[in-house]
């Protein structure tokens, strides 16, 4: 690379496959270093950013409103309220990452004896 450090090396320290840097090395050997510029990792949102107030507007409503007996928020039911506000389907095992970017978090009801 530019300063010396291997392809390897420099995976190691970004945090990144081998291949990625590879793939950057490439890029900037054909086409110069601005081609990394607004290039974005990974797959492209599923939501919006009107989407995600939809939801944010949703959870601020609670799960009542869309029907359900207690108050409490669970992973299906957001997974619910997801679908729809947006007809966008998640799993509930991966809907804390979605409460995340707007702030949330997860949390279970305490049980105590009274």
């Amino acid at each position: 690379m530019k300063k010396g450090f291997s392809q390897t090396e420099v995976a190691r320290r970004v945090g990144v496959h081998r291949q990625s840097v590879s793939r950057w090395a490439a890029l900037v050997q054909q086409r110069g270093l601005s081609a990394l510029q607004h290039r974005r990792a990974g797959r492209k949102p599923r939501l919006d950013s009107e989407q995600f107030q939809r939801i944010e507007r949703g959870l601020r409503e609670g799960p009542q409103a869309l029907g359900y007996d207690t108050p409490l928020w669970s992973a299906v039911r957001v997974a619910d309220l997801i679908e729809r506000q947006t007809g966008v389907r998640y799993h509930p095992d991966h809907v804390y990452r979605l409460l995340q970017q707007l702030g949330w978090s997860c949390h279970r009801p305490v049980g105590r004896a009274l």
